[in-house]
């Protein structure tokens, strides 16, 4: 890029950098932050400093939040028997947006994945277990991804816990498969969650 200015090329490359914004869209951000007064693109670069300083795990379902614990395991209105387990914080807003699940949480923070060199001592299976052990948990849903990874993770969990007596559910796959739950729209992922079995 020796056609930009310096700081205009390291701009680019690290707009370049977040996911799913190629060379042309960084372009594009660079030269729309140019023409943005400097109050908004101060407000901008403090909004992300502020995030990376103040957003941490939540201690008890590490899902991303402000404080710890966060909003919604404190929340006593939910349904403290039901916990759904999910691969990422970003999987608890799109069950958030259908407004039909109102118990609490538990972020895995990933999958199992061999391939990728990904064991179940990688994501937060160790913790959920001894939570379940803790908590009076009823049901336990699992919400992960209906991708191979997100399968074996689910199969995986379901044979730690049923041992315990625990009624283990699978959402049902009103979801595509290989597909994310945070595209899904919020009726099939309501569906999904209305018709979860038990495996």
């Amino acid at each position: 890029m020796d056609y930009y200015s310096a700081s205009l090329s390291r701009l680019i490359n690290e707009l370049a950098k977040l996911p799913g914004i190629g060379n042309k869209t960084a372009q594009r951000l660079a030269m729309h932050l140019l023409k943005v007064s400097k109050e908004e693109s101060s407000a901008l670069a403090h909004a992300i400093i502020e995030a990376k300083d103040k957003i941490r795990y939540c201690s008890i379902c590490f899902n991303i939040a402000d404080e710890d614990p966060c909003h919604i395991c404190t929340d006593q209105k939910r349904d403290r028997s039901i916990l759904c387990a999910v691969q990422e914080a970003k999987d608890i807003i799109a069950i958030e947006k259908t407004r039909d699940y109102k118990g609490l949480y538990h972020v895995l923070q990933g999958a199992i994945s061999p391939m990728d060199g990904i064991g179940p001592n990688d994501v937060r299976i160790k913790e959920l277990i001894i939570r379940l052990q803790k908590e009076d948990v009823k049901e336990l849903i699992l919400a992960t991804n209906p991708t191979i990874e997100g399968e074996a993770t689910a199969m995986y969990i379901s044979k730690l816990v049923k041992p315990s007596g625990i009624r283990v559910t699978r959402i049902a796959h009103g979801l595509p498969v290989g597909g994310d739950l945070e595209y899904a729209d919020e009726v099939t992922l309501a569906k999904s969650i209305e018709g979860r079995h038990e495996i």
